[in-house]
């Protein structure tokens, strides 16, 4: 999961955090019957943000680009070490309406990865 962040002048950061089979996420269950295929959608419930996050925090940190179109370049990164748990039924629901990646797998260039 991406959770992509500008700030006023437009500089980007992006919080990554894996998914692991296991328990029904609760958070992820507050908007995921409103997951749109395309576009944008207003949720009808408020989230906590710190429920997507994994309860240890560490993370790995690099510069990069955002994954899909127009792949901006000059993001902070920031992934989150530990994944936190997805259903089989939340996974199987996003992968109905998401097929594949926008972008194949970069090589590491001159971007250090800081633990």
């Amino acid at each position: 999961m991406h959770l992509v962040h500008a700030d006023k002048d437009g500089n980007l950061a992006v919080v990554g955090v894996m998914f692991k089979e296991g328990k029904a996420n609760p958070e992820l269950t507050k908007f995921w019957a409103q997951m749109p295929s395309s576009g944008e959608v207003a949720l009808n419930n408020k989230l906590r943000l710190i429920d997507l996050l994994p309860s240890d925090q560490a993370y790995y940190r690099f510069n990069g680009s955002l994954t899909t179109p127009p792949c901006t370049e000059g993001v902070t990164w920031l992934v989150m070490k530990k994944p936190i748990t997805i259903s089989t039924e939340q996974l199987t629901q996003f992968r109905s309406l998401y097929k594949g990646n926008n972008r194949p797998v970069q090589s590491i260039n001159a971007r250090p990865v800081l633990k």
